[in-house]
């Protein structure tokens, strides 16, 4: 993975420009730590910082090729996982190829196929191709959205950054938020609209979509949506084809030219990608390298909850032990994790999921200490249904993002300037619509099953978006390429159009996904039907005491920028609250709340956003 940047200037590029370009190079050096190169002319200016995973040697950019007598530059992001067959088709057209990386083959295929050429791509990306010859930049980002892009107008010039903190680096890109900034923040946060940058004049190019700028015009088109179709299969066809497309976007991703490993939970998702490609390896004769996080005294602390009934660390060992992996536990102690919270808003650029955030970035840290590419579970419970929400009837059916019903709750806090200016359930409320309302399902459906569609598309355009938010800015912080098999757009079309009833198979959690990996016979009896478990987080109560001690500090501090936007008793209620809130699913409930505040106030003062 890399970062990428660029500004483009119908009238030329300024010197400012220029020198952008060698600030954007710091702060995306993260991103990618291996190599970097800029190209400029009179309209564009392009850099890119590289994280080397496929053709070391020949895949450096920004790329440069000429063909039919024209002059193309390509700086790129990602991963394709069909790249032979796409390659093969351009070879069997006569295009020749210096190396083996899928970045010749993404600028290739555009030579040949023009805007048409993204819908070729299965994999992860964003991108921009410069074409000197009619001066124009297309720029492509994945169906699903695992990988970032984001860009601002400003008159005939358009400037994109694979991160926010590269905008911030250009001149004519300020720290500015607004009423709505606010809202998306304190209503919508940690999770984000999609599109939307928080930061005034910051977009976001959607997933799914692409876009031409030429004489100072932004053309933006979507090239791929999911459909609303009946399917027709018998379960047993289902499973057939589930079994078929979980394991070929695994065996896809484990293309790697160095170190590659899996994330282990001990939960059914992480588990299912590690045997598979431990299976993989065992072909080559290599053993494979397998990570999990652990807290300090979480053993001593853990207490049994209707998420969580048993600790992972058992089922861990369990799946190490029958994989025969490497494994490596990775423990984190209360004050790096405090820490780390505001190392994780420095990533993201916003504040983020709290400790769920900085868990992921130490781990993250650590896990490049012996590879530089790693496979993780996400985005299985959006696609297959794991979540406690598509279970639980009441929340289903109810109106409302189904992991955040605290909006009355989150307006409370509001100072009361912002509270009269924010109508906050309005807000809110037409967001999650807008969602529903792309479901357009047969007539023929019952209640049940067009609900169940709308929880499919709340959760992949919303809850899923965060967490592969989280997922590229904690582990690129560290120059670690993370990957998602289970968000193969090619799964995610199938199982959209599923009948629940399959998914629900046995009335479990992911039952259909259990069924799968039964008949693929790759894991064993206790973790195929193991209850699902959250990400791990701390229960050391050490840690509530120290986000509290330092909210203590924020408050009795008059100078603290959050209390320009909260009110002051508001967050004092909340320290000495006892019963549990859950500010996002089950994920952040009193201490990551704390939290989530203390990444507020550090990102207000930190970044000097200024309200406009």
């Amino acid at each position: 993975m890399c970062g990428i940047a660029g500004s483009v200037n119908c009238n030329d590029v300024f010197e400012k420009d220029i020198r952008y370009l060698y600030d954007i190079k710091n702060v995306l050096k993260r991103r990618g730590p291996d190599q970097d190169g800029v190209y400029i002319n009179n309209d564009v200016a392009l850099v890119h910082t590289r994280l080397a995973v496929i053709d070391v040697m020949k895949g450096i950019q920004p790329m440069i090729t000429k063909e039919y007598g024209e002059d193309y530059i390509i700086v790129y992001n990602g991963e394709i996982y069909n790249t032979d067959e796409v390659r093969n088709e351009l070879k069997y057209k006569g295009h020749r190829f210096n190396g083996h990386s899928d970045t010749e083959v993404v600028l290739k295929a555009f030579i040949e196929w023009g805007e048409e050429s993204v819908k070729k791509f299965n994999g992860i990306f964003a991108y921009a191709i410069w074409n000197e010859n009619d001066n124009s930049l297309f720029m492509a980002r994945d169906r699903m959205g695992v990988k970032p892009l984001f860009y601002s107008q400003k008159g005939d010039r358009l400037i994109f950054s694979s991160e926010i903190k590269g905008m911030l680096a250009h001149p004519l890109i300020k720290p500015h938020v607004d009423l709505t900034s606010i809202a998306e923040i304190m209503l919508i946060g940690p999770g984000r609209t999609m599109g939307y940058g928080v930061y005034k004049d910051i977009s976001e190019l959607l997933p799914g979509y692409c876009a031409t700028f030429k004489d100072g015009r932004l053309k933006i088109q979507k090239y791929w949506e999911l459909e609303d179709k009946e399917c027709n299969d018998t379960f047993e066809e289902c499973l057939e084809k589930v079994t078929y497309l979980v394991t070929d976007s695994i065996k896809r991703q484990i293309v790697s030219d160095v170190p590659l490993g899996t994330f282990l939970s001990g939960g059914l998702d992480s588990s299912a990608i590690s045997a598979i490609t431990n299976r993989e390896y065992k072909k080559q004769n290599r053993q494979l390298d397998t990570f999990s996080v652990e807290y300090v005294d979480n053993e001593k602390y853990f207490k049994v909850n209707k998420f969580q009934p048993n600790s992972d660390n058992i089922y861990v060992d369990k799946m190490a032990e029958f994989l025969g992996s490497n494994h490596h536990y990775i423990k984190v102690d209360t004050p790096e994790l405090v820490k780390a919270l505001f190392m994780s808003v420095d990533a993201r650029d916003l504040p983020g999921m709290a400790d769920v955030d900085a868990s992921m970035l130490l781990f993250c840290r650590e896990v490049k200490n012996t590879c530089k590419v790693a496979l993780s579970g996400e985005c299985a419970d959006e696609i297959f249904g794991g979540y406690p929400w598509y279970r639980d009837k009441e929340i289903r059916m109810t109106d409302g993002f189904p992991w955040s019903q605290s909006t009355a709750y989150r307006c409370s806090l509001l100072r009361d300037e912002f509270k009269s200016s924010i109508n906050a359930q309005q807000y809110v409320y037409e967001k999650y619509l807008d969602t529903i309302g792309k479901v357009n399902v047969p007539d023929n459906f019952d209640k049940t099953e067009k609900r169940m569609r709308e929880m499919f598309r709340l959760n992949v355009d919303w809850f899923m978006q965060n967490l592969l938010e989280r997922k590229d800015r904690m582990s690129m912080y560290s120059g670690l390429e993370v990957r998602v098999p289970f968000c193969d757009y090619r799964i995610a079309e199938y199982l959209y159009s599923v009948p629940w009833k399959y998914k629900d198979y046995e009335g479990r959690e992911k039952g259909l996904l259990r069924k799968a990996l039964e008949v693929d016979n790759c894991l064993p009896e206790e973790i195929l039907w193991r209850k699902k478990s959250p990400y791990p987080k701390t229960h050391n109560p050490n840690y509530l005491s120290a986000v509290t001690k330092l909210m203590e500090e924020v408050i009795e501090d008059s100078s603290s920028p959050i209390l320009h936007i909260v009110k002051k008793s508001e967050l004092e209620k909340l320290l000495d609250r006892e019963e549990e809130i859950y500010w996002y699913g089950q994920l952040m409930a009193k201490p990551q709340t704390i939290a989530y505040l203390l990444q507020i106030n550090y990102w207000l003062d930190k970044y000097n956003i200024c309200m406009v």
